[in-house]
């Protein structure tokens, strides 16, 4: 795609318009199969040229920091969708700031308190039991030893 000009969207963003390569900025005498080309028009694209559009365009979404970015913002929205449901957020029963400031709170507090107690009762699960033999019993639960003496 050839570059041809920059102007000011409809939607109200700066655009580059990109033209067809057969077509401009003259003509080379190649055909194409596309409909517009046949009309003589060629393909034309307008891209949105401010940075963020940029940035959102050439952002790495396989990247290691971009996906514990994502994970983290969607386990957040996980987190305030659950609080919502089951702590009826959606229409609070208080109205002025400082109550609807202490019951956010509250809610954060919950939530932290039902994470730990999931990520608790997890690594409780993976640890693994640990049989205890009769000739064992002494080394567990015997007072501390001191190490063999090298001289």
């Amino acid at each position: 795609m050839h570059p041809t000009y920059q102007f000011s969207h409809t939607y109200g963003y700066r655009a580059q318009r990109f033209r067809c390569p057969l077509l401009f900025p003259q003509p080379n005498g190649e055909r194409c199969e596309y409909e517009q080309f046949k009309k003589g028009k060629g393909c034309v694209k307008d891209l949105n040229w401010e940075a963020g559009a940029q940035m959102r365009v050439t952002l790495d979404r396989q990247g290691p920091l971009y996906q514990a970015v994502y994970r983290q913002r969607t386990s957040t929205e996980r987190a305030n969708s659950h609080a919502k449901l089951q702590f009826l957020l959606d229409h609070p029963l208080v109205r002025n700031f400082p109550s609807v400031r202490h019951l956010n709170t509250l809610t954060c507090i919950l939530i932290n308190l039902k994470a730990l107690q999931r990520a608790r009762s997890i690594n409780a699960s993976l640890l693994p039991t640990i049989p205890f033999l009769p000739s064992m019993r002494h080394l567990l639960f015997s007072g501390p030893k001191t190490p063999p003496s090298i001289f």
